[in-house]
């Protein structure tokens, strides 16, 4: 909980102060020749996940292994993360051998497929301010790219972003729906008379990303 809470304290200290006027809305490859690079952090950064199935839920972490945040003035205008899938953790199962179980069928083919797609990526396109946000609130729209196990789909969310003092950061949570990206094992989208093993065809990432100007 610490390692977690800590990063989570950092963005907020930096977003609480951010404008909202930070969240400008910017083509991120337009704006690429203009804009500083800021490196990632990922010590600093978190990312949770939860599924649901019928009759039970798992959370959980994964880590960030690079990317960098586009910056001009001081609006986030793009960026690329990339997480290491192998690094996947259920934080809520406490015993040695189920967590094993369960993360080897989480990360095989059935599911992520790490062997063969060791990193999932999320490549900003465009971040859109959200009129009228009161000033805890998520203050722009995020749209990007998402790859995950080699298929690339686009996907737009809300989240906080701003830039104070050479740090810049964007916090907030978005569902995907894994059989977009082809993870249809135990959904009863695609299989029938799953009953009660029938999973959840979406989860959620929760995430908090901590770049400096290096």
């Amino acid at each position: 909980m610490k390692k977690i809470l800590l990063p989570a304290l950092f963005a907020v200290a930096i977003l609480g102060a951010a404008p909202v006027a930070s969240a400008q809305k910017m083509n991120s490859e337009k704006m690429a020749a203009n804009s500083a690079a800021y490196k990632v952090q990922p010590q600093l950064s978190t990312l949770g996940w939860e599924g649901k199935a019928v009759t039970h839920g798992h959370n959980g972490t994964m880590n960030f292994t690079e990317g960098q945040l586009l910056v001009k003035g001081n609006a986030v205008v793009g960026g690329t993360v990339i997480v290491d899938m192998k690094s996947m953790k259920a934080t809520d199962i406490t015993d040695t051998e189920s967590h094993g179980k369960f993360v080897g069928h989480m990360t095989s083919e059935d599911f992520f497929g790490v062997e063969k797609n060791p990193t999932s990526t999320f490549k900003i396109v465009s971040v859109a301010p959200i009129k009228g946000a009161a000033k805890d609130a998520d203050n722009a729209t995020i749209t990007g790219d998402m790859t995950i196990k080699g298929v690339t789909q686009r996907i737009s969310f809300p989240a906080k972003v701003g830039v104070k003092q050479g740090v810049a950061a964007a916090t907030g949570k978005v569902t995907i729906d894994r059989t977009k990206f082809g993870l249809k094992y135990g959904s009863k989208s695609f299989f029938d008379s799953l009953g009660d093993k029938a999973i959840n065809d979406t989860f959620d990432l929760t995430f908090n990303v901590i770049a400096k100007n290096s």
